[in-house]
Protein backbone atom coordinates (compact mmCIF):
# COMPACT_ATOMS: atom_id res chain seq x y z
CA UNK A 1 0.00 0.00 0.00
CA UNK A 2 1.28 3.46 -0.86
CA UNK A 3 1.91 5.96 1.90
CA UNK A 4 -1.13 8.30 2.06
CA UNK A 5 0.87 10.87 4.08
CA UNK A 6 3.94 11.14 1.82
CA UNK A 7 2.98 14.51 0.35
CA UNK A 8 4.22 17.48 2.38
CA UNK A 9 1.60 19.80 3.80
CA UNK A 10 1.91 23.38 5.11
CA UNK A 11 2.43 24.00 8.83
CA UNK A 12 -1.15 25.20 9.37
CA UNK A 13 -2.71 22.32 7.43
CA UNK A 14 -1.04 19.23 8.95
CA UNK A 15 -2.23 15.63 8.88
CA UNK A 16 -2.21 15.53 12.68
CA UNK A 17 -1.44 17.65 15.73
CA UNK A 18 0.10 16.26 18.92
CA UNK A 19 0.58 18.20 22.17
CA UNK A 20 2.49 17.70 25.40
CA UNK A 21 2.19 20.62 27.79
CA UNK A 22 3.42 23.67 25.89
CA UNK A 23 5.07 21.56 23.16
CA UNK A 24 3.16 21.16 19.88
CA UNK A 25 3.99 18.99 16.85
CA UNK A 26 2.25 19.47 13.49
CA UNK A 27 2.81 16.29 11.46
CA UNK A 28 3.15 17.43 7.84
CA UNK A 29 4.69 14.34 6.19
CA UNK A 30 5.53 10.72 6.99
CA UNK A 31 8.14 8.68 5.19
CA UNK A 32 6.45 5.29 5.57
CA UNK A 33 2.92 3.93 5.37
CA UNK A 34 1.38 3.44 8.83
CA UNK A 35 1.61 -0.39 8.60
CA UNK A 36 5.34 -0.22 7.84
CA UNK A 37 5.93 2.55 10.36
CA UNK A 38 4.62 0.33 13.16
CA UNK A 39 7.42 -2.16 12.45
CA UNK A 40 10.23 0.42 12.46
CA UNK A 41 11.32 2.06 15.71
CA UNK A 42 13.28 4.61 13.65
CA UNK A 43 10.36 5.70 11.45
CA UNK A 44 10.52 9.46 10.88
CA UNK A 45 7.96 12.19 10.46
CA UNK A 46 8.51 15.69 9.13
CA UNK A 47 6.99 17.99 11.74
CA UNK A 48 6.75 21.64 12.58
CA UNK A 49 7.32 21.95 16.33
CA UNK A 50 6.64 24.86 18.64
CA UNK A 51 7.64 25.30 22.28
CA UNK A 52 9.08 27.94 24.60
CA UNK A 53 12.51 26.82 23.38
CA UNK A 54 11.56 27.98 19.85
CA UNK A 55 10.39 31.35 21.24
CA UNK A 56 6.81 30.60 20.21
CA UNK A 57 7.66 30.07 16.53
CA UNK A 58 7.49 26.83 14.58
CA UNK A 59 10.69 25.06 13.56
CA UNK A 60 10.55 22.31 10.95
CA UNK A 61 12.50 19.08 10.77
CA UNK A 62 12.45 15.30 11.00
CA UNK A 63 11.78 13.54 14.27
CA UNK A 64 11.16 9.97 15.31
CA UNK A 65 7.46 9.08 15.15
CA UNK A 66 7.85 6.98 18.29
CA UNK A 67 8.98 10.02 20.32
CA UNK A 68 6.01 12.12 19.26
CA UNK A 69 3.63 9.27 20.06
CA UNK A 70 5.35 8.54 23.38
CA UNK A 71 5.35 12.09 24.74
CA UNK A 72 2.49 13.72 22.87
CA UNK A 73 -1.27 13.33 22.88
CA UNK A 74 -3.11 13.38 19.58
CA UNK A 75 -5.48 16.35 19.70
CA UNK A 76 -6.51 16.74 16.04
CA UNK A 77 -6.24 14.66 12.88
CA UNK A 78 -7.60 14.41 9.38
CA UNK A 79 -10.19 11.69 8.81
CA UNK A 80 -7.62 9.74 6.77
CA UNK A 81 -5.09 9.88 9.67
CA UNK A 82 -7.77 8.77 12.11
CA UNK A 83 -8.68 5.82 9.92
CA UNK A 84 -5.07 4.79 9.29
CA UNK A 85 -4.08 5.02 12.96
CA UNK A 86 -7.31 3.63 14.45
CA UNK A 87 -8.07 6.70 16.55
CA UNK A 88 -11.40 7.99 17.78
CA UNK A 89 -13.28 10.78 16.10
CA UNK A 90 -11.75 14.14 16.83
CA UNK A 91 -11.53 17.59 15.27
CA UNK A 92 -9.61 18.08 12.07
CA UNK A 93 -6.47 20.22 12.30
CA UNK A 94 -8.31 23.09 10.62
CA UNK A 95 -11.16 22.92 13.16
CA UNK A 96 -8.70 22.64 16.05
CA UNK A 97 -6.57 25.57 14.90
CA UNK A 98 -9.63 27.74 14.31
CA UNK A 99 -10.96 27.04 17.82
CA UNK A 100 -7.73 27.44 19.78
CA UNK A 101 -5.79 29.95 17.64
CA UNK A 102 -2.54 27.97 17.97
Amino acid sequence: MANPFAKSRPVHSPYAIYRAGDMTWHVCKTYKAPANEAKDQYARWFVWAKSPMTYGDFEGGDTYAAEVKRYGTLVAATPLWQEAHGTRLMPTPEEYLTETFI
